[in-house]
């Protein structure tokens, strides 16, 4: 008897999906092992998680003999971070919060007993302390631990038992939590140095789109409102870019306390961030800068007849093509060869100043009304002086920090 048509289809479709995710595992799994980035680092989390979980098991189940040796494992899976230092923060505040939500339960139970009522106030008074900021993240672990305690409590015979089930609870979440640090602390600690090189990468190159467009829109002529938009979605961008830079700054500086790969002759010219901190913050100043230039674009008519811009938009896409080229740079920027990088930028940003002059020129030439709030040209005139500066700032910044 032959197969329905319809079914064979759907097994065809079922083996086709299968293995198009077979294919797509092994490409995840060979990026995660040729080189470094987020696979690699999933990866390690995901091995030095089982690894913890496996040996705060085996502690509180054969060595222990808890009755509930699954807090055990998912202590340590809890705490563990992308940093140690983010982990030992984490580690703190959860056996703060699990111990006061142990401790309430003992309070409330030893003087109430295991009824209803006390569940209700313990439920009360867990959640409450619940809204505590101090315990950050983990402030709904004071409940869950209550909760927990009052089961373990509500089912122990005798007041011996359970102090001893109370105590253990507080016990399995300090081993967890110790064992999770001490695998996250001696495999691979991770130190995540490149990502506030990274962050500054990928601001750059958002940067580098917005300008190269501009660039292309100005030399034209292209200034029309649907090409503006289309700047001003780019800038919204840029800005979400800004964030990730700051995110990944912030990462790479935490991945430093308690680490000690930091003490390796290898990673010590890598650890200072004082640069990529200088240079987020020039070129957030300057998204906010090619805002205001998006939006003052956005305001030309293309009745605009009464005086001669041409000269100046072309001058101006002569400025932003330059602008443009050391954002290039710094889209590929790295710490190994940072000093020819600066260098060359810090020449780009020379031949951006003279752009800058070519356009105060062309306005001045055109008498373009620079003092009239209702045209755009003061403003344009206006944003590619601070633009300037702050292109500027960061390549003197990288200059310098590349040369000390």
């Amino acid at each position: 008897m032959g197969t329905c048509p319809a079914v064979r289809d759907q097994r065809v479709g079922v083996r086709g999906t299968t293995v198009e995710w077979v294919r797509g595992c092994g490409a995840w799994l060979r990026r995660a092992w040729d080189a470094p980035g987020h696979e690699r680092n999933t990866a390690l989390l995901i091995g030095k998680s089982a690894l913890a979980a496996t040996l705060a098991w085996w502690t509180a189940q054969d060595l222990l003999h808890a009755a509930s040796p699954a807090f055990a494992p998912f202590s340590a899976v809890l705490i563990m971070n992308a940093t140690i230092y983010q982990s030992v923060w984490q580690a703190l505040r959860y056996t703060a919060a699990v111990t006061v939500g142990v401790a309430v339960q003992a309070a409330v139970g030893f003087v109430a007993g295991p009824d209803l009522v006390a569940f209700v106030i313990v439920a009360v008074i867990a959640l409450a302390i619940g809204q505590w900021p101090a315990l950050g993240e983990q402030r709904s672990q004071v409940a869950t631990a209550a909760f927990f305690a009052f089961s373990t409590y509500a089912a122990a015979t005798s007041t011996g038992e359970r102090v001893t089930e109370l105590g253990q609870i507080v016990l399995l979440v300090l081993v967890g939590c110790g064992l999770g640090l001490l695998v996250n602390l001696t495999i691979a600690p991770p130190l995540r140095y490149r990502g506030a090189e990274h962050g500054l990468q990928v601001l750059a190159a958002e940067i580098e789109s917005l300008l190269d467009d501009m660039t292309d829109g100005l030399c034209t002529g292209d200034v029309d409102a649907e090409r503006a938009k289309q700047w001003r979605a780019a800038g919204e961008s840029a800005q979400r870019a800004v964030g990730q830079a700051r995110a990944g700054l912030a990462t790479a500086e935490n991945s430093l306390p308690f680490n000690p790969r930091r003490l390796l002759p290898a990673h010590r010219s890598y650890l200072t961030f004082g640069r990529y901190r200088q240079s987020v913050d020039a070129l957030e100043r300057a998204v906010y800068q090619l805002g205001s230039l998006t939006r003052s674009l956005g305001r030309w008519r293309e009745t605009e007849n009464t005086y001669t811009y041409t000269p100046t938009l072309r001058a101006y896409a002569n400025f932003t093509s330059s602008l443009r080229d050391i954002a290039h740079i710094m889209a590929s920027l790295e710490a190994d060869s940072l000093s020819g990088q600066a260098e060359e930028m810090c020449h780009l940003a020379t031949v951006a100043q003279d752009a800058l002059q070519n356009v105060l020129t062309a306005a001045h030439d055109d008498s373009l009304p620079l003092s009239d709030a209702s045209r755009p040209y003061g403003v344009l005139v206006v944003e590619a002086t601070r633009l300037m500066e702050e292109f500027q700032n960061t390549c003197d910044v990288l200059k310098t920090t590349a040369d000390g």
